[in-house]
């Protein structure tokens, strides 16, 4: 039986018109280069030798057509919430008992971040599990990310994004029956907020990353143990002055990819290979979701709304925590414990890093079964 859903939930197909793949050509074509770093690793940046490579292949090999055909293989939705357009998918089980889950992403990535475990989450007997292991998927693009709209005022932090997620979760049916929620970076925050908030019909939440606010001597153990502690200009620069990169990220499409291509690198979990972990290809599909869509200043202005380790509320529903072996960044239970009052999972894993779902699918959906088992 179909959900009943809002008159203001519409359906969405994207089709990038061929002149916006042709000017993309034509500035790859025309970059002009920097001179060459001054040191033989990674530690002054993206190397000029790896964003060549990753856009000579952009320019010369890649296919767009494969990600947009992938892309309209989903049930995909645009919905007006506060003024905002979300662009979404909305993805059902055939069992009708699924578990509505929200996925959130953070930055810099997508929903395509999910784009290997979709299939296990919503069909688990084809992917040794159980119809109990089940969802029906929901996947939103955040506020002034590909393809959702772009604020028009401030105010677009987590907290009002994290009321524009029960809203749609509301629109789309599940608010009676009872729904739960997944994210990592921002996504956490979203979803701290939205348990916080704990609107109708949230039963659980599972975080990757959760952060707190931390004093004194916990904060500095916590950010001298960031595996990207070194070099986290980026975020200073946008939480600051996002408007000011925008234009670069708007101009330039190797400035583009170089911003987040170093992030894929220095976030995911591998032994110095980035293409042991995602291939070119899917790196390129992310960012062209960002170039597409033109989201690199209004994805990065999300930093200027929102505020880092400002998600220390107390949290009563059921909990499930996620710790990534290779992420950036990692806090003990007993701190989490603090805020959470109901942690029903919490694994450290070995494997995978800030981007897990795409990362570490199995592991990944390994975990969502675990937590979900425990609040189902």
């Amino acid at each position: 039986m179909a959900l009943p859903t809002s008159s203001s939930i519409h359906p969405f197909k994207l089709s990038i018109a061929q002149s916006t793949l042709d000017d993309l050509q034509t500035r790859l074509l025309l970059t002009r280069w920097p001179d060459k770093e001054t040191v033989t690793n990674w530690s002054q940046g993206v190397p000029l030798a790896a964003i060549q490579e990753l856009c000579e292949y952009w320019q010369t090999e890649y296919d767009w057509r494969r990600c947009e055909a992938l892309l309209n293989s989903y049930p995909q939705f645009t919905t007006t919430i506060n003024g905002v357009e979300f662009y979404f998918l909305h993805i059902r089980s055939r069992h009708e008992n699924a578990l509505p889950l929200v996925l959130t992403h953070g930055w810099p990535g997508s929903i395509l971040e999910f784009r290997h475990v979709i299939d296990k989450l919503v069909d688990p007997e084809s992917y040794s599990g159980s119809p109990e292991d089940a969802f029906h998927l929901v996947v939103p693009a955040l506020p002034g990310y590909a393809f959702s709209g772009k604020p028009t005022e401030t105010g677009w932090d987590y907290r009002r994004t994290a009321r524009a997620w029960a809203e749609l979760m509301q629109r789309l049916g599940y608010a009676d029956s009872g729904w739960a929620a997944q994210g990592g970076d921002w996504g956490a925050d979203v979803v701290a907020s939205l348990g916080h908030q704990a609107p109708k019909g949230l039963k659980g939440k599972e975080v990757q990353v959760p952060i707190h606010n931390k004093k004194g001597e916990e904060r500095a153990m916590y950010l001298d143990g960031r595996r990207d502690a070194g070099h986290r200009g980026y975020s200073l620069q946008q939480s600051t002055r996002p408007q000011t990169m925008g234009y670069g990220l708007a101009d330039s499409p190797a400035a583009q990819a170089a911003w987040i291509y170093e992030k894929y690198r220095e976030w995911s979990h591998h032994d110095g290979n980035v293409e042991a972990v995602f291939s070119k290809d899917e790196m390129l599909d992310m960012i062209m979701l960002y170039w597409l869509s033109n989201s690199g200043t209004s994805s990065a202005r999300y930093y200027w709304e929102c505020e880092f380790d400002s998600t220390a509320w107390p949290i009563s529903i059921p909990v499930g925590v996620s710790w990534f072996g290779g992420d950036n960044s990692y806090g003990p239970k007993e701190w989490c414990e603090r805020y959470y009052k109901n942690i029903v999972h919490w694994k450290e894993t070995d494997r995978g890093g800030h981007f897990a779902a795409w990362e570490v699918p199995d592991v990944f959906v390994a975990e969502l079964r675990e937590w979900q088992s425990k609040i189902r």
